[in-house]
């Protein structure tokens, strides 16, 4: 087995990598590095509690063919109904709902037709002035989409958020292709629902089947990255499925957890070295 170590940079130590008895390779120095050999009782706690992300993984074929990436809180640092919401006045009254939903304590589609009917009225206008000025790009993602990409992997963007939102995120990465639930409006304001039928926990699985079916691959071909609870089926079925900074529950049910480094741990985490990663 590999035992990998990821921290931010700086954060990682020879004296931590010697607590795991095998052949050590770093693929960065004082960020990433990873063992052959097994992992100790405790110590994967024990490191979280300094900073340090470790993970068992298996031997063989590391590097996936495809990358299926939640957005909310995953690709980008918001939750965009959140930051709807805010711009409308309500932002903490949605938040908690969301909340909620994430941490798999309120159902996704019950959570979504809630929040998305308090926006209602919300005009068109607004959702690029959201766009432009509340979103920003999660740490080491376009380094991932570029990498991965120029290596020959297919990269979809598969979130229960809005495809206004997709499509632009999407486009500015480098996806190959995206998947999200479809904002009704009657041509000037948001008329307070999405389109049928909701785009889910069950629909993200649907996407990781349909993708390796049209690629060709089987699913331990793919990696599948997510924070909340309607991400935990793909992440079940993919290959390799990341909980990244996700909440507690989540980590609960993922063997695989980054809580402390940026999206280039994905990279780490499929045995690429800082030195093969390709710039966006």
């Amino acid at each position: 087995m590999i035992v990998s170590m990821i921290a931010k940079p700086g954060g990682l130590t020879a004296a931590h990598v010697a607590r795991v008895d095998g052949p050590v390779r770093w693929l960065s120095d004082g960020e990433a590095a990873e063992i052959e050999g097994t992992l100790p009782d405790g110590l994967r706690e024990e490191l979280d509690a300094q900073g340090v992300d470790v993970n068992v993984l298996p031997e063989g074929a590391r590097r996936k063919k495809l990358l299926i990436a939640d957005m909310d809180s995953t690709m980008i640092q918001q939750e965009c109904i959140d930051e709807m919401a805010a711009h409308a006045g309500i932002g903490e009254k949605v938040a908690a709902i969301t909340a909620l939903a994430m941490d798999g304590k309120l159902g996704f589609e019950e959570a979504m037709s809630e929040r998305v009917g308090l926006v209602k009225g919300l005009p068109l206008a607004a959702l690029q002035e959201v766009y432009d000025d509340r979103i920003t790009l999660m740490p080491g993602g376009p380094v991932l989409l570029a990498t991965m990409r120029a290596n020959g992997s297919f990269a979809a963007l598969v979130s229960g958020g809005f495809t206004f939102f997709t499509e632009r995120v999407a486009s500015r990465l480098g996806f190959n292709e995206n998947r999200a639930n479809v904002l009704l409006e009657d041509g000037d304001v948001l008329s307070g629902d999405v389109q049928r039928p909701i785009l889910g926990r069950e629909s993200k699985v649907q996407a990781l089947e349909e993708l390796t079916a049209q690629l060709g691959i089987g699913e331990d071909d793919a990696l599948a990255v997510g924070d909340g609870a309607n991400d935990l089926g793909m992440l079940g079925r993919a290959g390799l499925g990341v909980a990244i900074h996700a909440k507690p529950s989540v980590q609960a049910q993922c063997a695989v957890r980054i809580n402390h480094g940026e999206l280039t741990a994905l990279l780490f985490l499929q045995g690429y070295a800082r030195s093969e990663f390709v710039e966006a």
